[in-house]
């Protein structure tokens, strides 16, 4: 009998983490407003204590904040900080860009390909959840095959950073629809084996989300 492989469920505090995630790439929990510990911890049916640790995994990357008297709010969107860890991004992007093109295999651009189409799936349930993880998916596909672990993590923590604007920009149909033809400039590139080009390919596609996100939030004043 063959064995079953095992499967070590999420501790209370990575499923409380995840759902605090989706709430605020969703905008369900929104820039500015208070989390409300006590409601949460009954909705998600889980005790305070991986309530608070989750949260200050979040405070930490400075998506929550933690004000005397109102306890945890949800950080305002902010443009120089945006800007500031999209550009972190980009100098470690690019490296992972041009390190995995070294070793791409075909079955690795017919991974991407796919992940890439699973992104345009996702996009058509209109479910901002999905469409990120699906996006988040693709690139990390790309990023791993980098084989340097350390700036992959790295890469993640920046981008769990930013998941408050995603709602911002993934709410857009014009946003989303663009990811569909920057993706394939990116996949296209790779196939070709081009770091250069899937490097201005990845820089393209992250400006123009800096330059969509940096309009919303100047409209909103």
């Amino acid at each position: 009998m063959s064995a079953v492989p095992f499967e070590k469920p999420p501790t209370a505090q990575e499923a409380v983490l995840a759902e605090l995630r989706r709430m605020l790439v969703t905008g369900e929990l929104a820039p500015g407003s208070p989390v409300r510990q006590e409601a949460l911890a009954e909705r998600l049916g889980v005790s305070r204590v991986p309530l608070r640790e989750a949260l200050k995994v979040l405070e930490g990357e400075g998506q929550v904040v933690y004000a005397a008297h109102r306890g945890y709010v949800v950080a305002e969107l902010s443009v120089d900080d945006l800007v500031e860890v999209y550009r972190l991004r980009e100098l470690l992007e690019t490296e992972a860009v041009r390190r995995a093109v070294e070793q791409l295999t075909d079955d690795d651009v017919a991974a991407l390909q796919a992940a890439a189409s699973e992104v345009d799936v996702a996009d058509r349930t209109g479910d901002v959840a999905l469409i990120t993880a699906a996006n988040r998916r693709f690139h990390f596909l790309l990023f791993d095959l980098a084989g340097m672990p350390r700036l992959t993590r790295t890469l993640r923590q920046l981008w769990d950073a930013t998941d408050v604007y995603r709602s911002v920009y993934f709410a857009e149909r014009a946003n989303r629809d663009r990811i569909h033809d920057e993706h394939l400039a990116l996949v296209d590139a790779l196939a070709r084996r081009d770091a250069g080009a899937a490097v201005a390919a990845q820089d393209a596609h992250r400006a123009h989300s800096v330059a969509a996100v940096t309009a919303a939030l100047e409209a909103r004043g």
